[in-house]
């Protein structure tokens, strides 16, 4: 599968916080109820600063749920995704992609 920028694909849920030649740093927000659309991250640090109820739904049509609890911190391997709140609160975090 091609690579889908997140900024790209879902311009009102990730923004752009810093780049240079060995990271990029995204900020994602999702408000409880929302779900992005289907994107990639190369390996990816990701800092949950508000946590939340989330399915994930994957290329394959497989979905995970995940309870993330604020301050939460997570490493991926690079991936295509789409994230959808469940919850009743909004998610909130820093990514950082590894270049």
């Amino acid at each position: 599968m091609a690579y889908i920028d997140p900024v790209t694909a879902s311009p009102s849920n990730y923004k752009t916080l810093m780049e240079n030649e060995q990271v990029r740093v995204l900020e994602m927000t999702l408000k409880a109820g929302e779900s992005d659309q289907v994107h990639s991250h190369p390996s990816e640090t990701v800092y949950f600063v508000k946590g939340g109820k989330v399915k994930i739904h994957l290329p394959d049509g497989g979905v995970a749920d995940a309870d993330i609890p604020d301050g939460h911190v997570m490493w991926h391997e690079e991936w295509t995704h789409r994230v959808e709140n469940v919850g009743s609160s909004d998610v909130h975090a820093i990514i950082v992609e590894a270049k």
